[in-house]
């Protein structure tokens, strides 16, 4: 008998199949792009020096790929030269070119673009080494669209009369242009676009340039001197056979590094950070679209000491820089690459198609590399932008776009960066200026503490409750806001003793408005009164700040408060001290029958009733009276002192009422003999009155005026106490 079963390939298998496929997917997308970008620098020398603009982009796609992937760059990442590293390094060569300075020599001026390589790859990996992952990201995202859109425009520029087929950039001269150039180059293009809609196997880069070449043979056939070789400024030229004609003359390059100067340098930094920050945030962008995709997570940190790895090893070697590139990783995911060593594979067949092809690419058309160039600079291109004019909130965020683009186009990627972070951060100021730092203002009598104070106090603290104010703030507390919180406060000043300012909504704060708060309190200090603070975020360290400049401390009379009921209830009681005689002997404990709620209890005989089940008891100050989830059927009375009662919330708490002298709490497990809902705290030595429910049924079964009256009595309590919350409820919406 046959067996004919047949183990299926282990998962280990189908993912190591995977990634070879990606890897060499991901080859026939990054090389020619990678040629193609080194050809866009390095053409700008002279005619001569494209065959090293070829060499380069193979190089950087052949290091990249393989020591990004094995340093650690993120999973399924391909990293190959790209559209940012070539629209610097042209703009940094033109910017020298132009200069007219017989010393800087197109040898000179490859070695100093190489140095910038070296030192963008060893930023990035300072980058990732210092924990900068995290920051790049934080880039305002018109400023990178800007970026993008400029590197497209400069690309399009730079790659048009390659196109027309031109030695220079004299588009206004018609008579100057390549008709088989414009030919293959329209060609190309339409090749790149129509690809995906034949098939989508092979990617649109390869097929394209594919018709490219067959359209250069096929009008070499109607002019025979199209297949010339040498000194032909329509194909990219000899480059050299084998390894030696790729790397070749990197030896000699390297050594005339003894003749730069630290002047040099102090010039190459500027363009080499840019470069840096171009291809970081290039490459997280791309992580990040992978991720969404892949449903994974990516170390940015990590990834940019691969990526930086990566690109000063291929600078040394003579390689282009570059970064994670969208187009080849995504080919790569398609086509079943799932870890680094598809980034392995993708650069190991660069390679070996570089040393076994290297004579067919010297007959690839420079016509068809800048119609594939082209395309990917009207994809770059930021068309998307153009709907932020549709609205007024949006246009500055274009007008930061624009600003990029223009820069970039007319001077250079540099000023293109500074010009867009600092107009981006401009808007930012503008922003935190229009939006509201007061977030309400309320004067006493909308909002009180939450102190459940004698009819008497009550009366006496009403028509002055304005004396206090309530001013809750929000937001960045610095220098563009100061004014408008000094505009909105001074008109409540004069009528004003006691400020309250609640910070638990402010994310931020400068010594402009630390200022601001030293000057008010010096101003309600004239008045007797001063500046309270409530709810201080500590978790962003304004405490501390506030404390150390010295607007809270033993120098100032502004106190803060834990909470913002603390702060009312500390304030009403300095109000209700200046109202007051002042006391002539300790507070001493209430009867039974000098409470509210037993008033007139004496004249039918039921106070002493139920003086029978009243059982006194003291607290010490701090003690807890009940804790939250305790049954019991108890309510009390307060003889003497403070009671509050806490609401429990994780690290901290919430203060739900503080009851005094005469009030009374607990009524509603004496209603209905269930748990507590919250805590009592005693605030000051406290005596109590405290009533059981089982003793009072018992009680009011044989005297059943005395149920009518106590039960009537707490339900009017209730019912005014509801009223009251709902008051503030309403004036706190209102606001």
């Amino acid at each position: 008998m046959t067996d004919s079963t047949h183990s299926a390939p282990s998962p280990a298998g189908r993912a190591w199949t995977g990634d070879l496929w990606g890897g060499f997917a991901a080859m026939l997308v990054a090389l020619p792009s990678a040629i193609a970008y080194g050809v866009a620098v390095y053409a700008l020398l002279g005619p001569e020096y494209v065959s090293h603009g070829v060499r380069t982009g193979i190089i950087g796609a052949a290091v990249l790929g393989f020591v990004t992937a094995a340093m650690g760059g993120a999973p399924r990442l391909i990293s190959a030269p790209c559209a940012p590293a070539g629209a610097v390094l042209a703009s940094l060569a033109v910017g020298m070119l132009a200069t007219g300075d017989t010393a800087v020599t197109p040898e000179r001026i490859i070695l100093l673009l190489a140095v910038v390589a070296v030192l963008s790859g060893v930023l990035q990996l300072g980058y990732g080494l210092a924990g900068g992952g995290r920051l790049i990201k934080f880039i305002p995202y018109p400023v990178v669209s800007g970026y993008l859109s400029g590197v497209g425009a400069i690309i399009f520029l730079g790659q048009l009369p390659k196109l027309l087929g031109l030695p220079g950039k004299h588009l206004a001269a018609p008579a100057l242009w390549s008709g088989p150039a414009i030919i293959v180059g329209l060609i190309t293009i339409a090749g790149v676009l129509l690809a995906p809609r034949v098939t989508k196997a092979v990617p649109a880069t390869i097929l394209g340039l594919a018709a490219g070449v067959l359209a250069y043979f096929g009008l070499a056939t109607l002019r025979p001197e199209l297949l010339t070789l040498d000194r032909n400024p329509l194909l990219l030229g000899p480059m050299g056979g084998g390894a030696r004609g790729l790397f070749g003359g990197q030896t000699g390059m390297w050594a005339a590094c003894v003749g730069l100067t630290w002047t040099d340098l102090r010039l190459l930094i500027p363009p080499a950070v840019t470069l840096s920050v171009l291809l970081s945030v290039d490459t997280l962008k791309t992580c990040v679209v992978v991720d969404s995709l892949t449903h994974t997570r990516h170390d940015s940190n990590r990834t940019l000491i691969g990526q930086g790895t990566g690109n000063l090893i291929s600078a040394l070697l003579g390689g282009m820089p570059g970064a994670g590139t969208m187009g080849a990783t995504l080919v790569s995911v398609e086509s079943g690459g799932r870890s680094r060593l598809s980034g392995l594979c993708e650069g190991i067949f660069v390679l070996l198609a570089a040393l076994l092809l290297a004579q067919w690419l010297a007959w690839v058309p420079v016509a068809a590399l800048a119609g594939i160039l082209i395309v990917v600079a009207v994809r770059m291109f930021d068309w998307g932008s153009f709907h932020l004019l549709k609205q007024r909130s949006t246009m500055l965020d274009f007008a930061v776009i624009a600003t990029v683009i223009v820069v970039a186009v007319g001077a250079n990627l540099i000023a293109a960066a500074g010009a867009g972070v600092g107009l981006a951060m401009l808007l930012f100021i503008r922003d935190q200026i229009r939006s509201p730092v007061i977030r309400r203002k309320i004067d006493g009598t909308g909002i009180s503490s939450t102190q459940h104070r004698a009819p008497a106090d009550q009366s006496l603290l009403q028509p002055h409750r304005a004396l206090i104010t309530v001013c809750e703030l929000q937001g960045s507390l610095f220098f563009g806001t100061t004014d408008q919180l000094r505009t909105e406060l001074t008109p409540v000043l004069p009528h004003c003793r006691w400020l309250i300012l609640d910070l638990r909504r402010v994310t931020a704060m400068d010594y402009t408005a630390a200022h601001l708060f030293a000057e008010l309190n010096t101003d309600l200090n004239a008045q007797r009164g001063g500046l309270l603070f409530s709810r201080l975020p500590t978790r962003r360290d304004l405490r501390n700040y506030i404390e150390q400049i010295g607007v809270l401390g033993a120098k100032t009379t502004a106190r803060r408060f834990e909470t913002l009921d603390d702060a009312l209830c500390w304030a009403e009681d300095r109000v209700l001290a200046a109202l007051r005689p002042a006391p002539t002997d300790v507070e001493t404990p209430l009867q039974l029958a000098e409470f509210e709620l037993c008033r007139a209890m004496d004249s039918d005989q039921t106070l002493s009733a139920l003086a029978t089940c009243a059982e006194p008891r003291s607290y010490a100050a701090g003690d807890a009276i009940f804790r939250a989830g305790e049954v019991s059927d108890e309510m009390f009375l307060i003889r003497r002192g403070i009671v509050r009662i806490v609401l429990p919330a994780g690290v901290t708490h919430h203060n739900l009422a503080s009851f005094g002298r005469g009030n009374f709490f607990g009524e509603l497990a004496f209603l209905d003999r269930g748990n507590r809902s919250a805590d009592a705290i005693a605030v000051t030595p406290v005596d109590l009155f405290v009533l059981s429910r089982a003793r009072f049924d018992e009680l009011s079964r044989a005297q059943p005026l005395i149920g009518v009256k106590i039960f009537a009595r707490i339900a009017r309590t209730l019912a005014l106490r509801l009223r009251r919350s709902d008051q503030e409820l309403r004036t706190y919406y209102d606001t």
